[in-house]
């Protein structure tokens, strides 16, 4: 059996941090949400706005004072190397399309990497009032009581999310998807990173994304394993470099992984 990369008292102490940060980054978020605010479009034809700016300029600000020998890596600044195997990686506002048009279902996302594993994410969505966050073998946790993925076990019987139906034909993916469509209970675009939450709290059983970049992903990763689901790409693939994924609640992941193959 492997040896913790960490011990409990430091990732404990880490994660701690992490949380607090998440927060702190929240509340600059809601000083421009539903706003007179003007986006911009980034080279990739995302949005972007000074709220994921101001943000990520204070998670990176509590990192270094923190942990100055510690990589960072997020979307808006880029990545500031280290040696020490230890890397945050931020997401300061996912959702800016939402956060955009006034509506709440936006998030910032932090994660840490310790030697190629992430050991612990923080998903903040503070126009809702809900943090969830996990620490490898800590379990996860929804504004401080443990949470979990549901009970389902029959993909006939599940609630299905996407962020965006238009985003799979150009990936591929149009054909899993309507498979997966086809053979769900209900589905509903409640997407980004809080379809992935309502899938690791138990409110919905599985979660597509047809692109997702590593800052997507690195919170996501632990929130979903220690609520017991599952986090993989459309390959099947653990993984927060994929470059897509798919989170269930465990039970359905055969079911959803035999569809999707079926389906490209």
């Amino acid at each position: 059996m492997s040896q913790p990369l960490l011990g409990k008292d430091e990732l404990e102490k880490l994660l701690d941090f992490a949380v607090d940060a998440a927060r702190q980054a929240g509340e600059i978020t809601m000083q421009y949400f539903q706003t007179a605010l003007t986006p911009e479009r980034k080279p990739d034809r995302t949005l972007v706005t000074a709220a994921d700016r101001k943000s990520e300029e204070r998670l990176r600000t509590l990192i270094r004072q923190a942990y100055p020998n510690h990589g960072i890596l997020g979307e808006e600044f880029g990545e500031q190397q280290s040696d020490s195997g230890r890397t945050w990686i931020i997401d300061p506002l996912d959702g800016t399309a939402s956060f955009v048009h006034g509506v709440p279902l936006f998030g910032v996302l932090l994660g840490l990497e310790v030697d190629g594993e992430v050991v612990l994410g923080v998903a903040n969505f503070p126009a809702l009032g809900e943090l969830v966050y996990a620490g490898r073998g800590m379990g996860c946790f929804w504004n401080g009581r443990r949470a979990g993925v549901s009970g389902v076990d029959d993909l006939k019987e599940a609630l299905l999310l996407y962020t965006d139906g238009a985003g799979f034909e150009p990936n591929g993916r149009e054909p899993a998807f309507r498979h997966l469509i086809a053979a769900t209970r209900m589905h509903r675009s409640w997407g980004d990173c809080y379809g992935h939450i309502l899938v690791a709290t138990g409110r919905a059983e599985v979660m597509l994304d047809p692109i997702m970049s590593i800052w997507d992903c690195a919170a996501l990763l632990p929130i979903l394993l220690e609520a017991g689901g599952t986090f993989t790409d459309w390959d099947g693939r653990s993984t927060i470099r994929g470059g897509n994924a798919i989170s269930t609640n465990g039970r359905l992941l055969d079911e959803v992984m035999q569809v999707v193959t079926k389906g490209s």
